[in-house]
């Protein structure tokens, strides 16, 4: 049986948020495509994983028999998202901007899940599983635009997942999600529906290519 791992990390419920949408979307089809598939979900607004610590990141490179029981415990839950990862057939990532980056919770599962040696190095254990990320964001920071400069959301999971983690990396960027709440921005909510549109769209066709890859 085929399994998602789907990743929510908005601050915002259900349809409020762009990025859950978009996620929401995703996994209705990737469900209907694998109606006997596993769905592991993590609401990492609702709950979030710790925050790397010393004795998480150090557990990593020390020998099971030399941890202290504060590493082996820090590393144990690390060892629980890793396995997660490693599991899955297709990974679904809602990563919203704010400020000009992720959210803080969805970095801290990265620096979880980032291990040399196993995740990460010569041979990544994930390596050429399919992720894709719904990017939202409120304005727009695509090539040519004045913000463009600013954009730190692709660039940086691109590295990681892709450039680290050896996954099979693909976006969705949903835009200008703050144009039906800001007044100053009201001429681009045509722009913002057009935009919401597509990714919804997207989302539906890659769930779909994904599931027909998984199946060949």
């Amino acid at each position: 049986m085929a399994t998602l791992l789907h990743i929510d990390s908005s601050v915002f419920p259900g349809e409020a948020s762009s990025s859950r949408s978009v996620t929401a979307a995703f996994r209705r089809t990737w469900e209907k495509q694998h109606p006997q598939g596993t769905v592991i979900y993590r609401d990492l607004a609702a709950a979030p994983v710790p925050h790397i610590t010393a004795e998480a990141w150090s557990a990593g490179y020390t020998t099971p028999t030399e941890r202290t029981p504060e590493q082996a415990s820090a590393f144990g839950a690390r060892v629980r998202l890793i396995e997660e990862l490693e599991q899955a057939d297709t990974v679904l990532i809602g990563a919203p901007m704010y400020n000009f980056s992720i959210p803080s919770t969805l970095k801290a599962w990265l620096d979880s899940v980032l291990l040399l040696g196993r995740t990460a190095g010569e041979a990544p254990s994930a390596q050429g599983t399919p992720v894709v990320v719904v990017a939202s964001r409120g304005g727009s920071y695509a090539p040519g635009t004045p913000r463009e400069g600013y954009e730190f959301v692709q660039n940086y999971l691109e590295a990681v997942l892709e450039g680290t983690l050896g996954l099979d990396l693909d976006f969705i960027v949903p835009e200008l999600t703050m144009a039906p709440r800001n007044p100053a921005m009201s001429e681009l909510v045509p722009l913002y529906e057009a935009s919401r549109k597509r990714a919804l769209g997207e989302a539906t066709t890659k769930a779909r290519e994904i599931a027909q890859r998984l199946t060949a």
